[in-house]
């Protein structure tokens, strides 16, 4: 009689896209004449970021039937994501993402998700739910839920969990996204910088939030940043939104604020505050990706909270400090010689330092 399979220690679900980054920094698009193509999308980076960490992962997602699909796909195997859920949709292109980088703090992003991206056609019908029930992570997102039929599949998947193991819901507010038709689109707002002019207005936020009240449900972790957790609850101060996320169902919540680090609170009174590692900054859009990799691994290993958040800091000062998103993720020794030395140096600063 042959053995169950064993059981992955994460599986992503959701976004993924081609990033075409610029290779010059601080220029605009208009004059930018070289770029590098990376495996982008928020949970396909969770994945590649657990992998590198030592994790069985896997990721749950669609992509066009193109060259960029057949891109992706092998991405995830080079980065020892396995892509066995990774299927192509015919009617739809694979999605790419542009990016302009200004350090420290300023990278508008253009998505190109026209008419529909692949990875919102993933169907319920099709789901592993037993591998997804038995994984020890189960990672989503909020994007997921923006649109059908990924919003029915999310839920099923999350109901299928029910709130076994680590089940993390990342909070991933992403406005162009959502169809401004759910309600008033006079309500609608954007986040400047971020939307091209082949987008929609995004729909207004208390639509978002509905679909997120009902995913915390199923939760055991949230984790997202100040803008996040206010669509999620309706609180922007770090410990009120904390406490408002434990409130909607989950064990852990993770509120990350930049520069002034993260708080992780835990229903059973553990609390963390821990600050940024510093680093010198030279594209800071893989960071939370990195970040959410190494929060896995942590909560795999069983540490305390505060070592945790210590340790996905690390990671995502380490990705912040490097061009790439998925291809930077960091490996153990790199995140514990980045908490060793206090501090991580951008590729800037090595290579000014390396003549």
């Amino acid at each position: 009689m042959s053995q169950p399979p064993e059981p992955y220690d994460v599986i992503t679900m959701g976004r993924i896209g081609v990033d075409l980054y610029p290779l010059q920094t601080g220029v605009p698009l208009t004059r930018v004449e070289t770029f590098g193509k990376f495996l982008g999308g928020s949970p396909a980076n969770v994945a590649v970021a657990a992998a590198r960490l030592g994790r069985r992962t896997a990721l749950v997602t669609r992509t066009g039937r193109d060259p960029f699909g057949d891109y992706l796909r092998l991405q995830l195997r080079r980065f020892g994501v396995d892509d066995r859920w990774v299927t192509p949709v015919d009617a739809y292109p694979t999605p790419v993402t542009f990016c302009e980088i200004f350090p420290p703090d300023h990278f508008p992003l253009y998505f190109y998700r026209r008419p529909k991206a692949p990875d919102l056609e993933i169907r319920a019908p099709e789901l592993d739910l037993d591998a997804i029930r038995s994984a020890r992570v189960f990672w989503m997102t909020g994007t997921g839920l923006c649109a059908e039929p990924s919003r029915a599949s999310t839920l099923a998947a999350l109901r299928a969990r029910d709130r076994r193991g680590i089940t993390v819901f990342d909070l991933d507010w992403r406005p162009m996204f959502w169809d401004a038709g759910e309600e008033n689109p006079a309500a609608a707002r954007s986040a400047p910088g971020t939307r091209t002019a082949t987008e929609p207005e995004p729909c207004p936020r208390s639509a978002p939030a509905a679909r997120y009240r009902e995913a915390l449900a199923h939760a055991t972790v949230a984790v997202g940043n100040l803008d996040e957790c206010e669509i999620a609850t309706g609180e922007r101060e770090p410990h009120e939104a904390a406490r408002a996320l434990i409130a909607a169902g989950v064990e852990l919540a993770v509120v990350k604020q930049g520069p002034e680090g993260v708080l992780a609170v835990h229903r059973d009174g553990s609390v963390a505050d821990v600050p940024a590692l510093p680093v010198e900054v030279v594209n800071g859009l893989g960071a939370g990706d990195a970040f959410g990799g190494a929060l896995c691994h942590g909560l795999l290993a069983g540490w305390d909270i505060a070592r945790v958040m210590r340790y996905a800091n690390a990671a995502g000062a380490i990705v912040a400090s490097r061009l790439a998103c998925s291809s930077a993720m960091p490996f153990p020794s790199e995140v514990e010689a980045a908490l060793a030395a206090g501090s991580v140096v951008g590729e800037r600063g090595r290579a000014a330092g390396s003549g």
